[in-house]
């Protein structure tokens, strides 16, 4: 089974990019989508042979989240079932039967750490959230997580120590959630890699290659021997996020 996480960054705009043909050609058997910025009906997204899964922000044109899935869930769950959590769109839950399916946009922490509190709050439920499931059955996660790690999954981490995804508070919930039980599919396959899964729109970053890994996929400690690969498709364009494919055997 192979499964691809993208942050669209609106997929509006990103259908006129080419978001339906890299889907195609592709041919994963899930697509994970955040940052959608929409609500169902104002786009056609025509992908025959997938169930379509939605969780739209009450705020038009913000945050949001999308799954495409072959496999049909035998059950969804949306959002976290904390209504301050659920306004914006930002989880979708489905049993595909060997696992649970997370899909989730992490809230960023916003300039000057406006949101670091909230944000803090979030980490938390978010976490327990994921345990109660896990309980229940393995579970595999993705999604744009808004944090780097490690020093080496961003470019310049001295000079974006106290920026949002970097900062040590972000960093230590991660750290809190991989400790719970589960791994950072990517990192555990390749413990030195250098890739990035975004750069900002400004000072030519892509160009230049100056990202941050925030996209992830996560599996529980018991899903691991299942995991055969995990890519970051450096190569596609259409968002300022590319995206990110695990394979399970």
């Amino acid at each position: 089974m192979r499964l691809v996480s993208w942050n669209v960054n609106g997929l509006r705009a990103c259908l006129g990019k080419g978001f339906l043909e890299f889907c195609r050609e592709n041919g994963a058997d899930v697509f994970c989508l955040q940052e959608t910025k929409m609500q169902p009906g104002q786009a056609q997204v025509e992908l025959e042979g997938y169930h379509q899964l939605w969780n739209s922000a009450e705020r038009k044109g913000y945050s949001g989240t999308a799954v495409f899935t072959r496999v049909e869930p035998l059950e969804v769950r949306y959002g976290l079932g904390i209504p301050e959590h659920d306004r914006e769109g930002r989880v979708i839950s489905a049993d595909l039967g060997d696992f649970w399916l997370v899909n989730v946009y992490t809230p960023n922490s916003q300039e000057k750490l406006a949101r670091l509190d909230y944000r803090m709050e979030w980490d938390d439920q978010f976490r327990a959230y994921l345990l109660a499931l896990d309980r229940e059955k393995p579970v595999v996660v993705c999604g744009d997580m808004n944090v780097a790690v490690e020093e080496i999954d961003l470019k310049n981490p001295k000079t974006n120590r106290r920026n949002a995804g970097f900062t040590d508070e972000e960093r230590e919930k991660m750290r809190q959630l991989l400790g719970s039980g589960f791994r950072d599919t990517f990192r555990a396959l390749y413990p030195d890699k250098v890739e990035y899964s975004w750069w900002s729109y400004r000072f030519n970053a892509r160009a230049n290659n100056a990202g941050w890994r925030i996209d992830y996929f996560l599996v529980s400690d018991r899903l691991m021997d299942r995991v055969k690969d995990h890519r970051i498709l450096t190569a596609v364009t259409g968002s300022d996020h590319c995206p990110v494919e695990l394979t399970l055997g």
